[in-house]
C-alpha cells in the first residue's frame, strides 16, 4: 500500500484530473439521482470508492476526503491523524517520528501539491473529522455540496 500511496502522490496531477471528471459526472447525474434517490446508489458507490481509494491512496474512508487539497496524500494515514499540517516531530529527513520508515504524509502532501501545480489548496484549513460520516461516500457528498454551491451562485 505504501508504494502505491507514493505512486499516487507522484502522479497527483493526473489523479486530480480524473477526480474532477468524476465529480462533474456526478453533478450532471444529480437530476436523475435526485429522482431515484441517493440511498440506492450510496452503498454500491461507497463499495467502489472504498476499493479504488483504498488501493490507490490507502484511504481510511473517513467520509470527508481532502485528497484534492493535500496533493493526493491522505492525512488519515498520519499516525496522529493530523488534518492541518505536520506535527513538530517530522525528522530532518522528512520521515515520521512515530513510524520512522514512513515519509510524513504532510511532506508527501506538499510534494503532491507541487506535482498538481496547485500550491494554495494545501493551505485550506480542514474541519475536524465528523466520525458519524466514517465509511460513507465522500464522492457523493462532495458532488452534492458542489451542486448546491453552483445552484446558489446561479441565483446571485
Amino acid at each position: 500500500m505504501y508504494r502505491m500511496r507514493k505512486f499516487a502522490v507522484n502522479h497527483a496531477k493526473a489523479y486530480n484530473k480524473i477526480y474532477a471528471i468524476l465529480e462533474k459526472t456526478l453533478i450532471k447525474l444529480d437530476p436523475l439521482l435526485s429522482k431515484v434517490g441517493y440511498k440506492p446508489i450510496e452503498k454500491p458507490l461507497t463499495f467502489v470508492e472504498k476499493n479504488i481509494k483504498g488501493f490507490l491512496f490507502d484511504c481510511k474512508m473517513c467520509g470527508q476526503c481532502v485528497l484534492s487539497d493535500t496533493g493526493m496524500s491522505c492525512p488519515m494515514n498520519c499516525p496522529k491523524e493530523l488534518r492541518n499540517g505536520p506535527c513538530g516531530g517530522v525528522r530532518p529527513n522528512g520521515h515520521c517520528e512515530v513510524k520512522p520508515d514512513m515519509i510524513c504524509v504532510w511532506v508527501e502532501a506538499v510534494r503532491g501539491n507541487k506535482n498538481m501545480q496547485i500550491t494554495d489548496s494545501i493551505l485550506h484549513v480542514q474541519l475536524p473529522i465528523d466520525h458519524r460520516l466514517k465509511g460513507s461516500s465522500s464522492w457523493l457528498r462532495a458532488a452534492r455540496k458542489k451542486r448546491d454551491v453552483n445552484f446558489f451562485k446561479a441565483d446571485i
